[in-house]
């Protein structure tokens, strides 16, 4: 149980988190004892509460558990950037846990810039660093849970972190997904086609609800994102790289999603050309048409 007027408990009113934290739970004295030092009672909660994944598309949070985790909690900077540090140490004004007072990282970026604590003093009091990867550096005087408060909530600005400002802040647990690229056909030109704007209305209004995960328009091309609120479904609609839909969800979700995905673009009016898998063992065939079956779970109108 965590003080519910803390800063843990204000990042979880604007980011609801996973109902299965991923690499989330496990023995903190082993941790510990394999790190040498303690840690952080705050960040010890937030890893429980939320495990490994990201924050708003932008920063991921390590955890110490997990034999398959790939952004472990390790003490290893001075293996990583020792040497870089002999040769040019003007560009590194911290020195790396386990040196006194060094650089231990907690987080990592979209953009690979390292977001750390300064183990100086007793856990508690340690500042976060935010460190890039152009040698830039960002010091904030508060713990790791009130430093994404104040970043979820809009009263911490940092040039070293970014995010997508006009969506709400999430969070998307580290689950395995596989990525289905749906191509259509191109819209036909002139007059009484429908135009993207409605077709991007029509095809979330059959997902619905969806939340918003940002997009953007460059000459005449669109990319939009959303999630599926209720299944956590993340798709793209785009004409930026072709006429498309990007679809990506948990395995075990595959012919719900097909089903449901396929539906809402029958809906939109558009055809299919394509179907290919990028990444995981989902194979979607073709919808047999309009009669099929809905999908179970999902509105139908």
């Amino acid at each position: 149980m965590f003080d519910e007027h803390s800063p843990l408990a204000r990042v979880i009113e604007q980011v609801p988190p996973p109902a299965e934290p991923v690499n989330g739970r496990g023995d903190w004295a082993d941790a510990e004892r394999a790190l040498g030092t303690r840690l952080p009672d705050d960040y010890k909660k937030l890893v429980e509460t939320y495990g490994r994944g990201d924050f708003w598309g932008a920063l991921c949070l390590c955890t110490p558990f997990g034999d398959d985790n790939p952004v472990r909690l390790e003490a290893d900077l001075v293996e990583d950037f020792g040497p870089l540090r002999e040769s040019w140490p003007e560009q590194f004004p911290y020195p790396f846990f386990p040196e006194p007072g060094g650089l231990l990282t907690w987080a990592i970026t979209d953009d690979s810039a390292q977001l750390c604590w300064l183990t100086e003093g007793p856990p508690e009091s340690w500042p976060v660093v935010i460190w890039s990867r152009d040698s830039d550096y960002e010091r904030f005087d508060c713990g790791a849970a009130a430093f994404l408060d104040r970043w979820v909530s809009g009263r911490l600005s940092s040039e070293l972190l970014h995010h997508e400002t006009e969506t709400a802040p999430w969070f998307d647990a580290a689950i395995e997904r596989d990525h289905v690229y749906v191509r259509l056909e191109e819209p036909a030109d002139g007059e009484g086609g429908l135009s993207y704007a409605e077709r991007l209305r029509i095809l979330r209004d059959a997902l619905a609800p969806t939340a918003d995960r940002g997009g953007y328009e460059y000459n005449g091309k669109r990319q939009d994102h959303f999630v599926v609120t209720d299944t956590g479904w993340q798709l793209t609609y785009e004409t930026a790289y072709g006429h498309q839909l990007r679809v990506a969800f948990p395995p075990a979700e595959s012919e719900a999603a097909r089903r449901a995905v396929l539906a809402a673009i029958d809906r939109m009016g558009c055809a299919v050309q394509s179907i290919g898998t990028v990444h995981g063992t989902s194979a979607w065939e073709p919808s047999p048409g309009p009669s099929a079956d809905p999908s179970p779970g999902l509105p139908t109108a």
